[in-house]
């Protein structure tokens, strides 16, 4: 990988690590919340996905932070998240060519069934908005830990300048249900399905994980808890309590590309 990507993750990692320690915390020890905020995947024994399909998709995302690290022009910052071989690139480039590049750049590494193209044509953000989305992504997937009716593991949570993306193999009533908790976090300002839909059938007939771990509950007003040490949230960020601030616009991805397997779910 190069310096660049090398760099990126390293960046992300180090942030989402020292966020999550005051975040958990806040919330008294609650474990799951820590590794969610610090660890940004699901939980192989409950994960939808197969062990094959989550190998690939970290084999995936390494490419790909390494090939848009070493082909897209200086000034690009660029995050790559993989769930189920679709690729959610976020960030921001210098021109609408170069999101055009960075896309292409994606469809050509193997095992790439689809991809969601978010780049954002502005100056890269700054190191207190990446530590604001960083913050905003433990916050939210505590909140998906506290909504009854879903399993947050079945979630993957990115957020950039504070638009929160949703990925996962979810039912379209999962998928609302996390969208409208995640839309609820103060500070978010808009929250992007990106989903995978699968039917209430499948998720019925699956196998239930007998040794996966029980989730601890999250305390009622965990999503209202104000910022903690180590987060620098930026301007837009709001402190009104969670009650007195409207639910953030929920939306669609922008249009979905075949990737290199050729196929789009």
């Amino acid at each position: 990988m190069s310096r660049y990507g090398i760099r990126n993750v390293l960046t992300r990692t180090t942030l989402a690590i020292g966020l999550a320690t005051g975040l958990a915390a806040t919330l008294q020890g609650c474990v799951l919340a820590l590794a969610g905020a610090a660890g940004g995947t699901a939980l192989v024994a409950t994960d939808r996905r197969t062990v094959g399909a989550q190998t690939e998709d970290r084999e995936i995302q390494v490419k790909a932070l390494s090939d848009l690290g070493n082909n897209l022009p200086d000034g690009s910052h660029t995050n790559v998240a993989v769930f189920n071989q679709r690729v959610l690139i976020t960030g921001e480039v210098p021109d609408i060519a170069s999101k055009q590049k960075a896309e292409s750049i994606v469809r050509n590494i193997p095992n790439v069934h689809s991809i969601v193209n978010e780049l954002a044509v502005q100056p890269a953000s700054s190191f207190g908005s990446r530590s604001n989305d960083a913050y905003l992504e433990g916050r939210v997937k505590t909140s998906l830990i506290a909504q009854k009716g879903i399993s947050a593991n079945n979630f993957k949570v990115v957020s950039e300048r504070g638009v929160v993306y949703l990925m996962g193999l979810v039912t379209v009533n999962e998928g609302n249900l996390g969208a409208d908790a995640a839309s609820r976090v103060p500070g978010v300002v808009q929250v992007v399905k990106v989903f995978q839909y699968i039917s209430p059938d499948a998720v019925a007939n699956a196998p239930a994980a007998s040794s996966a771990p029980v989730a601890a509950p999250a305390p009622a007003d965990a999503a209202s808890a104000g910022p903690v040490v180590g987060a620098v949230p930026d301007s837009s960020v709001s402190s009104r309590p969670l009650d007195q601030q409207p639910p953030a616009p929920v939306t669609n991805s922008s249009p979905v590309q075949p990737g290199s397997a050729g196929v789009v779910q």
